[in-house]
């Protein structure tokens, strides 16, 4: 069953550029685990004082995502997250994690 993880991000409008630079420039690890299907790094609705960001990993199961983030690989991927964005955020990041019970593709997707 796949499973998506979210954390979501309140960074002020003016950090806006120097959070998606850090998420370009690291290193994520990510296809070095198994189950892992992809990664976005979202940005959603401005506020007065915000922008709200969402990181999305979506996997193959609940499982794969438990074992990246008792990985290595894990640790290797944010050794540095609370030095290099502590200023570039509000307060913590929220964290949702999502079971899929129903799932649609566009029979359109490899089609070309």
């Amino acid at each position: 069953m796949t499973f998506i993880a979210m954390n979501r991000f309140k960074v002020p409008k003016e950090n806006g550029k120097a959070f998606e630079d850090i998420w370009a420039s690291r290193e994520s690890y990510l296809d070095e685990m198994q189950g892992f299907v992809s990664f976005h790094l979202l940005r959603g609705p401005e506020q007065e004082d915000h922008v709200l960001y969402s990181s999305h990993t979506v996997w193959a199961t609940k499982d794969d995502f438990v074992a990246w983030t008792k990985s290595e690989a894990f640790r290797k991927a944010h050794a540095n997250a609370g030095q290099s964005t502590t200023r570039t955020f509000m307060g913590h990041p929220q964290f949702e994690g999502f079971e899929a019970v129903q799932s649609q593709f566009s029979s359109k997707r490899n089609a070309a």
